[in-house]
């Protein structure tokens, strides 16, 4: 692909290079290829079940260990809550009414954030009531981060997502009294966190008894994929401007991998409750974390092992069961027949890899990545989140694969991202780049594609030591609609 001066300059002001953006052009003519998934992962085959007595063992463990950790709670919180209005802002624009508009409207008085709307609307007229609501003039939710929105009513206060954090980071996320919390926002809305949480954290300070050390980070520009037509050329605005995309939540690996801890709690902005149903999530995060330390404990112990002269053929088995049994790493075909030497490399690379645990909860039908056995590059079968995306849907095997699928990832991670000799791993070399998604969009009525990098908890994480636990339902409660605030779990006691 030939660029001009002008556009060449352009793409170095954004933090990129010209082979990045040909890589990219390259991917939307061939395409991605889709995962080869084996079987689903199940209760026993893939997917951990706790009982009482491992689970409080777990969580005991963790208590003990977490004050020796770096812990850090990471929140993707940049994206705008426009979409959680969606039929709000249909009815206020287009006069569309639907079942949604009209719960809305009964219940009303329901939502955490009344009190404020009473403030600003004109009148109890419904369209000043929208208005109100979405507009700049009046509460501007409708361009608003989910992070600053009104979630739950209490008896003296109402708390914004953010806030629910701040709670949860104060309990499990607590070492040594302090709680260090990062979130991934848009410029445009980090002057209103921050004038949020100046307003409120001395409060939550006081009521918890730590002390709160908060950061923040933007999508950088330099991860924005470039956009082509339909002939993969690139699209360019009424400017002649190449036109660059935000590349989806994929882009934050970049973050993640700028952070210092050894254990980070990974959750979604939106998916919070109020306290009086804390109490399971914050025993769930613990006991995670717990297994977490427990299973890196064991990598930890087995990669010094490796790395000593003279490694007896004995240890060199123990670890590779270990690989295949605990971690869930079946090794390729013909590995048996595989030199001493070629199996101790594929042990240490094996264990040498971040580590996560990924609660998954039973498939109700929400959306979202599920958790599968995929073959690898190198021929091994591992456990993955994969999205519907990433499997060949029109391959009948593959799709009834998929549709066995018992459970999904409600995107509630706990990583581990140094290795043995407290050296941060850069996580950028665990991704798999082949897992990424190419999506058709419009720009000034022309039609465009566009791609996003390897999810953040699917492609970008595709080679990392993965475990899944089963956790229960009341753990994920997301607000991906309005009417969402209106669910039991997310009113008051």
């Amino acid at each position: 692909m030939s660029f001009t001066d002008k556009d060449i300059s352009q793409i170095a002001k954004r933090g990129s290079n010209l082979e990045t953006v040909n890589e990219q052009i390259e991917n939307f003519r061939k395409g991605f290829p889709f995962l080869n998934v084996i079987k689903a992962a199940t209760i026993g085959e893939g997917i951990i079940k706790l009982d009482e007595i491992s689970k409080s063992a777990n969580v005991d463990l963790f208590e003990i260990l977490a004050s020796k950790k770096k812990l850090l709670k990471f929140v993707p919180a940049s994206g705008a809550a426009s979409r959680m209005f969606k039929s709000l802002f249909s009815a206020k624009d287009e006069s569309k009414f639907d079942k949604s508009v009209d719960q809305f409207f009964l219940q009303l008085k329901d939502f955490a954030f009344y009190q404020s709307l009473k403030k600003v609307m004109k009148s109890e007229n419904k369209q000043d009531i929208l208005e109100g609501l979405l507009n700049a003039d009046g509460l501007d939710y409708g361009a608003m981060p989910k992070g600053l929105l009104e979630f739950h009513t209490y008896k003296d206060s109402i708390r914004t997502a953010v806030e629910e954090h701040l709670v949860e980071g104060a309990l499990y996320a607590n070492n040594k009294g302090r709680v260090k919390l990062h979130f991934t926002v848009s410029p445009e809305h980090k002057k209103k966190f921050k004038q949020l949480l100046a307003n409120v954290l001395v409060n939550y300070e006081e009521k918890y008894k730590v002390k709160f050390d908060i950061s923040f980070s933007e999508q950088k520009p330099s991860t924005d994929t470039i956009a082509v037509d339909m002939n993969n050329e690139p699209f360019r605005d009424k400017t002649g401007n190449i036109l660059f995309r935000p590349a989806g939540h994929g882009a934050l690996l970049e973050n993640l991998n700028e952070q210092d801890a050894e254990v980070i709690f990974i959750k979604n902005i939106d998916n919070v409750v109020p306290d009086h149903l804390k109490e399971e999530t914050i025993a769930y995060k613990k006991s995670l974390a717990g297994l977490l330390l427990h299973f890196q404990k064991q990598i930890f112990k087995f990669s010094k092992a490796l790395e000593k002269p003279n490694v007896s053929v004995y240890m060199l088995n123990k670890a590779l069961r270990f690989i295949r049994t605990s971690l869930q790493v079946e090794p390729p075909k013909g590995f048996r027949s595989l030199t001493y030497d070629e199996k101790l490399s594929y042990a240490i690379h094996k264990l040498d890899r971040p580590l996560r645990i990924c609660g998954m909860v039973k498939n109700v039908g929400e959306p979202g990545g599920g958790p599968f056995w995929v073959k690898n590059a190198d021929g091994s079968v591992s456990l993955q989140v994969v999205e519907s995306a990433q499997i060949n849907m029109k391959n009948k095997k593959q799709k009834q694969i998929f549709e066995m699928a018992t459970h999904f990832n409600p995107v509630d991670l706990i990583c581990a991202v140094k290795n043995h000799n407290k050296l941060k791993y850069n996580l950028l070399d665990f991704r798999d780049p082949t897992t990424g998604f190419i999506t058709e969009k419009s720009q000034s009525g022309k039609l465009l594609k566009a791609q996003e990098l390897p999810g953040l908890w699917n492609g970008a994480m595709a080679n990392w030591n993965t475990l899944f636990v089963e956790v229960p339902l009341i753990t994920f409660n997301p607000v991906k609609t309005v009417n969402d605030l209106l669910r039991k779990e997310h009113q008051p006691a």
